[in-house]
């Protein structure tokens, strides 16, 4: 027997000895821990101190019913199992049991096989049952704590435009005063920007976990998304001397997909190639088949992740402070919005970096393996190596 099966108990409530006697010997050879209670009234407070996965209720008892106690036990502990046996058995009274709460219905007499066939099946309900609730509250903590978070992240850009704003209300028309007012201005239009993004990618994120951001499926040519997304960047790149260069050759690489999840995917992880890599650094773009799949590959110059924080990555709001303990600009969810779209689209997203190459490298690797498949969940790769220091 397992080691989750020793650790369930199970209560019988049934006023017949030798019914009590029988299933306790079957059910403790079977590795459970067995508590029988001849009435309603001492089942009740057995189940309410035993705490037990499953209990086996007779419906013919004298005092309180079994149908009440299956009524009693549902409605101050509905994790527990109720499987109900009697020797009476009909249409109505199993219809009525599974009103009232019960899992399943077992005819007297039955034979150990089929009582062990349906405690195993009540027992693998149970534990399906409780995994769901711990998944239901890890994620209501997550979310909980998401929205903490945003709000914290909202709040500090507005307190400061408010400051900023504060400041232009009594700036005086001095000698200068011009020239202060276009910097607080300046400012301000700063801060809105960070929120503008952080609002732009909690959106996205949403939408992604909405299963609401991947709905056509059409023939994309990888090569036309990377040249677009070069292009609307180059100009942010130059300013710090980055180049930016696709080895991506026309019309060879295509995939069936949502092209605006494909955008979204690589404009995150080009931009992050571009804002956290070195003045006079370089960005490649590059492609190669491997099979059924298709692996685009994004390899800058930046300074490296230590190895500790590349698990961290794809986490919310997680950053790494670079020299200096700053930060670059960011929301800290691009890594995380790449993450849910490839997770969304069926593949994985991985982060290998050396600190200390030159350059290091990054892939993205998507799998065209099903291109033809309109109507099945497409296989999707990604294989992210990246040479930041922090992530966005």
């Amino acid at each position: 027997m397992s080691e989750t099966a020793e650790q369930e108990t199970i209560v019988v409530i049934d006023d017949d000895y030798a019914m009590r006697l029988s299933c306790r010997k079957i059910l403790s050879k079977m590795g459970f821990r067995v508590e029988a209670f001849e009435d309603g009234g001492q089942g009740l407070e057995g189940v309410t101190t035993l705490k037990p996965s499953l209990v086996l209720v007779d419906l013919k008892m004298p005092g309180i019913s079994g149908m009440e106690v299956v009524a009693r036990i549902h409605e101050v502990r509905p994790e527990v199992v109720l499987v109900v046996i009697t020797g009476y058995p009909t249409i109505d009274t199993a219809v009525g049991a599974m009103q009232r709460g019960a899992y399943d219905f077992l005819p007297k007499p039955f034979s150990p096989d089929e009582l062990r066939l349906i405690v195993n099946r009540g027992l693998e309900h149970h534990r399906l049952s409780l995994e769901m609730q711990r998944g239901e509250m890890e994620r209501a903590l997550l979310k909980r704590r998401f929205i903490t978070f945003v709000s914290h992240q909202l709040q500090t850009p507005l307190v400061a435009v408010h400051q900023y704003l504060d400041v232009l209300k009594h700036l005086d028309n001095t000698e200068g005063a011009a020239a202060k007012r276009q910097e607080w201005l300046e400012r301000c239009l700063k801060r809105t920007d960070e929120l503008q993004a952080l609002i732009k990618d909690w959106l996205s994120l949403a939408r992604i976990e909405g299963e609401s951001f991947s709905r056509q499926w059409v023939k994309v040519d990888l090569q036309q998304i990377i040249a677009d997304i070069l292009k609307t960047y180059g100009e942010m790149a130059a300013t710090n001397g980055i180049s930016l260069e696709s080895r991506i050759p026309e019309k060879t690489y295509f995939v069936r997909g949502d092209q605006n999840c494909l955008t979204v995917l690589f404009d995150n992880l080009i931009v992050n190639a571009i804002k956290y890599n070195k003045p006079g650094g370089k960005v490649t773009v590059s492609a190669q088949a491997l099979g059924g799949e298709v692996e685009i590959a994004v390899a800058d110059t930046g300074v490296g992740i230590p190895e500790k924080y590349r698990p961290l990555l794809f986490q919310e709001f997680f950053r790494i402070q670079g020299e200096e303990g700053k930060k670059t600009p960011g929301t800290g969810l691009g890594l995380a919005i790449c993450r849910r779209l490839v997770s969304e689209m069926g593949g994985s997203i991985s982060v290998d970096s050396e600190v200390t190459s030159d350059p290091p490298s990054a892939c993205a690797c998507w799998n065209a393996a099903h291109t033809r498949k309109r109507k099945k969940k497409r296989g999707v790769q990604r294989d992210l190596r990246s040479g930041k220091d922090t992530n966005c």
